[in-house]
C-alpha cells in the first residue's frame, strides 16, 4: 500500500466545485470546465439562472487571507477607475469566499483572445493601458503582499534548488554562478534604491492579457506584488536589442501619457529578467508535489534542463554586468 499523500487539489471533484459553488448562494449545473492555470485551479462552471462564471480556487497556504484581500482590492480599485481588468466578484459585500479549506474567487466569464504584438498599434494600446494602471498603483502601497526582489526571488530560490535540485555533476558550477549572480543582483538593487516601487501587475505577460476588439483586459493578478515601472514592461519587449529598444519607446511614449517614467529603470530589465528565472525554477521544484507538474513540465529536473539553465544564466551574469556598470555611471 502505497504512504504518499494525496495532494490537495485532489478533493476539487466535479460535486466538491459545486458544493462550493451552491455554498454562497449561487446554483451550480454541474457543466464545468477546467481551464489552463498550475499555481491556482480555475473552471468554468455553469449556473442554473444566469450566466456561467470563472471559479478560481487558490492554491493552499500560498497566500494568506489578508494578502488575497489585498489582491482583490487592487483590482476593484483598478476597475473602478475604469481601467480594463477582470476584477473578482462580490457577493454579500465580499469577493473571497471559503469552502472546506479552500479560498476561492469567482469571475465573469470573459471572451478575447491574446494580443498579436506584431499589430503596430497593440504597443500603443498596452503602453497607454499600463500608464493608466500605475497612476492609479502609485497611489496607495501594498501592506500584506510583499516585493519582487532578490531575497525572495533569488536568494531563497537558490537555496531551494542547491539543497537537492542541481545534479551532481553540475552542483559547484551552478553554486558558483548563482553567487556570482547573487553578487550582481545585490549590487543592483542597492542602485535601484532611487527608484520608487509601486504596486504592479507581476506577471503581464500575453497569457494575462483578453483582447476585445480595441480593448485589451487585464487578468489574473495573483502575483501582483511591489515593484518598479519596468516589471510590468519588459515581458512584452522580444527580439534583438534594437528590436527591444524601438518597442520600449513606443510604450512609453504611450505610457507617459499618465504616468512618468524614469528612464534609468530600463538598465532593470536584466535584473528583473533574472530574478524570473530563477524563481520559475524553484516554483518548479517547490510544486513538484502536485501531480499536474511532472504531467506538464516533464523536462524539467533533467540534466538537460539544468545545462541549458546554466548556459541562460551565464548569459544573463553578462547582461547583469552591463547593467550593474550602466547604473553606476548613471
Amino acid at each position: 500500500m502505497s504512504n504518499q499523500q494525496s495532494h490537495p487539489f485532489e478533493t476539487l471533484s466535479p460535486e466538491f466545485i459545486c458544493d462550493a459553488i451552491d455554498s454562497i448562494g449561487l446554483q451550480a449545473d454541474a457543466r464545468l470546465l477546467a481551464l489552463n492555470s498550475y499555481e491556482n485551479r480555475v473552471y468554468q462552471v455553469g449556473l442554473e439562472d444566469r450566466a456561467p462564471i470563472i471559479a478560481k480556487f487558490y492554491r493552499p497556504e500560498r497566500w494568506s487571507v489578508d494578502q488575497i484581500h489585498e489582491e482583490h482590492a487592487f483590482s476593484h480599485e483598478l476597475a473602478e477607475a475604469e481601467i480594463d481588468v477582470i476584477a473578482p466578484l462580490v457577493f454579500d459585500n465580499t469577493s473571497l469566499f471559503q469552502y472546506q479549506g479552500f479560498q476561492f474567487a469567482l469571475f465573469d466569464r470573459v471572451g478575447g483572445h491574446a494580443p498579436n504584438l506584431e499589430d503596430p498599434q497593440m504597443l500603443d494600446r498596452l503602453g497607454r493601458l499600463l500608464g493608466r494602471m500605475h497612476a492609479i498603483a502609485r497611489q496607495a502601497s501594498f501592506k500584506q503582499r510583499p516585493s519582487i526582489d532578490t531575497s525572495n526571488y533569488a536568494e531563497e530560490s537558490i537555496s531551494l534548488l542547491l539543497a537537492r535540485w542541481i545534479p551532481c555533476e553540475l552542483q559547484s558550477s551552478y553554486e558558483s554562478l548563482s553567487r556570482d549572480i547573487l553578487v550582481l543582483l545585490k549590487s543592483i538593487e542597492n542602485r535601484s534604491q532611487q527608484f520608487t516601487k509601486l504596486r504592479s501587475h507581476g506577471d503581464f505577460h500575453l497569457g494575462n492579457m483578453l483582447q476585445q476588439e480595441e480593448r485589451v483586459m487585464m487578468l489574473d493578478l495573483d502575483d501582483t506584488r511591489s515593484a518598479c515601472a519596468i516589471q510590468d514592461i519588459w515581458m512584452l519587449l522580444s527580439g534583438s536589442d534594437d528590436d527591444m529598444r524601438h518597442q520600449l519607446d513606443t510604450i512609453i511614449r504611450n505610457y507617459e501619457m499618465f504616468h512618468d517614467f524614469n528612464w534609468q529603470e530600463a538598465h532593470l530589465v536584466e535584473y528583473y529578467r533574472t530574478l524570473r528565472l530563477l524563481h520559475h525554477s524553484a516554483w518548479l521544484a517547490s510544486r513538484w508535489d502536485d501531480p499536474a507538474f511532472p504531467m506538464a513540465f516533464p523536462w524539467f529536473n533533467t540534466g538537460r534542463y539544468w545545462s541549458e539553465q546554466i548556459l541562460t544564466l551565464r548569459e544573463q551574469l553578462y547582461g547583469l554586468q552591463q547593467s550593474e556598470a550602466a547604473l553606476a555611471h548613471g
